[in-house]
């Protein structure tokens, strides 16, 4: 699983000037929970762009005062009117304690519907599931080579080891539809006869 760096600061003074200070020289407050203790610190705000822009799971591998504390990304906070990133929620991965996190998903094969003509849509791109940080993984593979044509996957239909998916079980995740092509030549072969 891809782990990227952060070196942070602690945090020394609270308060809205020293937040307000701190941000002004480009960096992003954040706090560590879920461990022993809860960790206030910052750090420069180019070092959070690959984990916040991203659309992949990853671990944040962050160093404060030599400490390393092993986090996923739980909140984030931007301003309202530039759009910088303000605040940065992390939650620590302990060894035997469960954690909720949002997987993507990828859909891998070539479906029967599709090759009849039809249209796969996607129409969820991640799920989130409850699981050990060892059980932990980039993303989710889900197979949709048996699909047929008007058929769906729903998330009772992903099998995952060692993961309770804790989305709706009927929440349809992918489906083959017919094309406005296909419709027409079915609407156009019984005139045929």
């Amino acid at each position: 699983m891809k782990k990227i760096t952060i070196e942070g600061h602690l945090r020394t003074e609270a308060g809205k000037k020293a937040a307000r200070q701190l941000r002004s020289q480009e960096n992003v407050l954040g706090v560590i929970y879920g461990g022993a203790t809860e960790v206030n610190f910052y750090a420069s705000a180019k070092a959070f762009k690959p984990l916040v822009y991203t659309s992949e799971f990853q671990i944040a591998e962050v160093k404060i005062d030599g400490k390393t504390y092993n986090c996923i990304l739980k909140d984030l906070q931007f301003d309202k009117v530039t759009d910088l990133l303000l605040h940065v929620d992390l939650l620590e991965l302990v060894d035997n304690k469960k954690v909720v996190a949002t997987l993507p998903l990828k859909l891998v094969g070539s479906s029967a519907g599709v090759k009849a003509g039809g249209k796969l849509i996607t129409k969820i791109k991640s799920v989130k599931v409850k699981a050990l940080p060892k059980d932990l993984r980039e993303f989710i593979e889900l197979d949709v080579t048996n699909l047929e044509l008007n058929g769906n996957i729903r998330i009772e239909d992903i099998k995952v080891p060692n993961m309770e998916i804790m989305n709706s079980p009927r929440i349809p995740v992918a489906s083959v539809v017919m094309t406005r092509q296909l419709k027409q030549e079915e609407a156009a072969a019984p005139a045929k006869k």
